[in-house]
């Protein structure tokens, strides 16, 4: 970020936090700025404060068209966020530290899942209880999670590669077999497998075992970081508020939006993630405890760094500091009082 956006961004955030607070409309002195958004799927609740804030125009009062832009999985967000494509996009911890291993200047600048929903998921009845019960066993893992928290398995708990199996993207496999065990999502685990068993399946939940990447992140190239850092703010400002109202608020408009953008969701399932998500504290545990939703620590990347460089996935010498900022997620202590 540049010197005069470096000055400029904490006042401008502190006045657009109480704006948003006050319920009061922050009027543009110019024509909304257009922002591109990259979602990493098809919309769905674990997307909700994004469209919480479309949907109850935070964005527009903060001076900001904002286009939430549709994943899936012919779309790669951080070569779209490279290319200029998007403004912006949704990933994870590993997200940017891959762009800057491979030359991409970019920085994650908030963090809105402080726990990564990621599960491997057994049959009841298979004496599967903890994470430990699972070394050893065949585990059907996606290609893509192998170079990713299966290598913090085997770093953190002495998981094998021998374990793995090919994972389809499919219930079909796990349901036919009663000693299977494959990757999941503490979202739907319960739901999508639950209502096929005749008991509700055992899910791992890895976040609680050390794994901590965080999920559902905001991220963008350093370039557009330079140039339009104050739009990122606001974006960021805007963002915190869906989320928090994601936490603990009423969610209905944001409901509503991704329903309509995606119908085959479903409203019991949309239901059913936002109870996983507050129950379990997946937006507002972690760092959102001291700076509210959004919020990132330098303890917490430089923690995840070390297990996973040590794993093999980064090299040992990566400035993994150049991978997020906290310039724009974590309001002061008295900004985010308010904003409660």
């Amino acid at each position: 970020m540049n010197a005069t956006a470096s000055i400029a961004t904490p006042v401008r955030r502190a006045l657009t936090a109480l704006a948003i607070a006050l319920g009061l409309q922050a009027v543009p002195t110019h024509a909304a700025e257009p922002l591109r958004f990259g979602l990493n799927w098809l919309p769905q609740a674990e997307m909700c404060g994004f469209y919480q804030a479309q949907a109850t125009g935070l964005y527009d009062k903060l001076g900001l068209a904002v286009e939430l832009v549709p994943g899936g999985p012919d779309r790669n967000i951080a070569l779209q966020v490279a290319t200029g494509d998007l403004q912006m996009g949704m990933g994870s911890s590993f997200t940017t530290l891959n762009m800057i291993q491979q030359g991409i200047p970019a920085r994650t600048v908030a963090a809105f899942l402080q726990k990564d929903p990621q599960t491997l998921v057994a049959h009841t009845d298979q004496g599967v209880e903890t994470l430990d019960d699972l070394k050893g066993r065949p585990i059907m893992v996606a290609k893509f999670s192998q170079a990713e928290f299966w290598q913090f398995l085997k770093q953190r708990y002495g998981f094998s590669d021998s374990q793995l199996r090919p994972y389809a993207y499919s219930s079909v496999p796990f349901l036919a077999n009663p000693k299977a065990v494959q990757q999941g999502y503490i979202t739907e685990d319960a739901h999508l497998l639950g209502k096929e068993l005749d008991k509700p399946p055992v899910s791992i939940l890895l976040a609680d075992y050390g794994y901590d990447n965080y999920a559902t992140t905001a991220f963008a190239k350093q370039t557009y970081l330079d140039e339009h850092g104050d739009a990122v703010a606001r974006f960021v400002d805007a963002s915190r508020q869906g989320w928090r109202d994601c936490a603990t608020g009423d969610y209905a408009p944001a409901m509503k939006a991704i329903l309509a953008a995606n119908p085959q969701h479903g409203e019991d399932l949309f239901h059913f993630k936002m109870q996983q998500m507050r129950e379990r504290g997946l937006i507002d545990s972690g760092d959102a405890v001291s700076f509210g939703p959004g919020a990132m620590s330098d303890a917490r990347w430089r923690g995840f760094f070390e297990t996973m460089s040590a794993a093999g996935v980064y090299r040992t010498d990566l400035d993994y500091r150049q991978a997020y900022t906290l310039d724009y997620s974590n309001a002061a202590p008295a900004i985010a009082d308010r904003e409660q």
